[in-house]
């Protein structure tokens, strides 16, 4: 019942803050979405069918007081998932994924059977700006340091999973944070993140310098990563009509080295006055597995249990195609392949504008791949043991 009374407390603040005269004029500063998800997955070696359906309720308030100087970043949401088959993990579908925060912001309503009902901030930081090019905030917030589009290995605060269609945010991690704009074109972000993962207790410093060169984004950023000493290098930029980006991390893991990269291209067409958006990116992922072996000691190692990792495999390419088939009609295709073990994620899809505040989303995921489970190999590739899928997504923002 804490929980809940801290909740009502904070849902009178919201209240209190939105009549206060010390705020900007916005009329619409409280914001939020509402997203419904159902979900047919077939049959697989590991996994039965299933008819599944999430549901997602969220809430975004950013007072700004401008005399004070200092902002309020708040998102509260409510998850929902309901199945057919009986729950067998707490962080099921739907649920925004944790890297081990530290503050205890999110709580169970309902563990049933067959639905999982949680809540969460999402967002709980404050914001100050002593002068202009200096900005200071703590508490959960988002920190997003990925220079890629689709594998993002540079990126150490909770990457998106490039196969996640539902997501409308990236989460938000609990951090005490610096920025400096020394010019209009740089920037100085320094980050302090505590977390408790498996392993531990643990600490994260990182500094990050960005900048431009010519016609490039440069950035890099090091420090101690979850305790281990890393370096990073990031770039963008483009060449003609290519659109290019990279980026790499060098880790010190228990004396061992450890280089993660991708290296990417894109490019934006025009075919039938429409927009056609082309990218491939190919990743070195130093954390993960050349065969399939090894790829539940990559499920339960740290950096997975940190939400580190996008992919099992050691090597691993990403492409997207999308296409404006009409100003409210867009066609997508991702396919994620592992190169090790030959394996496949295809997933179609579309998009479709209802009105400027909702929209409805659908696809398809399709596995390929060795899917044979036996008992020294229980993951047999790292796609082709998953469950076929199809779902649909309509979301509307108020």
């Amino acid at each position: 019942m804490k929980n809940h009374r801290r909740i009502a407390w904070l849902a009178f603040l919201l209240v209190s803050l939105n009549s206060s005269d010390e705020l900007k004029a916005q009329s619409r500063w409280l914001t939020g979405y509402v997203q419904t998800v159902p979900l047919l997955t077939s049959s697989s070696t590991l996994i039965k069918s299933d008819f599944l359906q999430f549901s997602r309720l969220r809430l975004t308030a950013a007072p700004v007081f401008s005399d004070k100087n200092f902002s309020l970043n708040i998102a509260y949401e409510h998850a929902a998932t309901f199945r057919q088959r009986i729950l067998v993990r707490e962080n099921s579908i739907g649920i925004v994924p944790s890297g081990g925060e530290w503050l205890d912001l999110q709580w169970t309503l309902s563990k049933e059977k067959h639905v999982l009902w949680q809540h969460r901030f999402d967002r709980f930081s404050i914001g100050w700006n002593p002068v202009r090019a200096i900005e200071l905030s703590a508490g959960r917030q988002v920190v997003s340091w990925g220079t890629t589009l689709l594998l993002t290995p540079a990126d150490p605060f909770s990457p998106f999973n490039p196969s996640d269609p539902f997501r409308e945010f990236r989460g938000g991690v609990d951090a005490a944070r610096i920025r400096v704009y020394p010019t209009s074109l740089s920037e100085l972000d320094i980050v302090v993140r505590p977390t408790i993962t498996d392993a531990g207790k643990e600490l994260t410093a990182l500094v990050r310098w960005l900048g431009t060169w010519k016609s490039f984004e440069i950035s890099t950023w090091g420090g101690s990563l979850y305790g281990d000493s890393t370096w990073a290098f990031g770039s963008s930029g483009s060449i003609g009509s290519l659109a290019l980006r990279g980026e790499a991390t060098i880790r010190n893991i228990n004396g061992s080295i450890v280089f993660r990269g991708t290296v990417g291209i894109d490019r934006l067409l025009q075919v039938s006055e429409k927009d056609l958006m082309l990218a491939v990116e190919y990743q070195r992922e130093g954390l993960g597995a050349t065969t399939p072996d090894g790829y539940l000691n990559v499920v339960l190692s740290d950096p997975s249990s940190r939400g580190e990792l996008q992919v099992l495999g050691r090597d691993e390419v990403a492409s997207q195609v999308s296409y404006q088939v009409h100003p409210l009609w867009n066609v997508t295709g991702l396919w994620i392949w592992n190169l090790n073990d030959r394996s496949a994620l295809l997933s179609p899809s579309f998009a479709y504008s209802l009105s400027n505040e909702a929209s409805i989303l659908g696809g398809f995921f399709f596995n390929f791949g060795p899917d044979q489970v036996t008992e020294s190999r229980p993951l047999p590739s790292e796609y082709g043991a998953r469950n076929n899928t199809a779902y649909l997504s309509l979301s509307w923002f108020f």
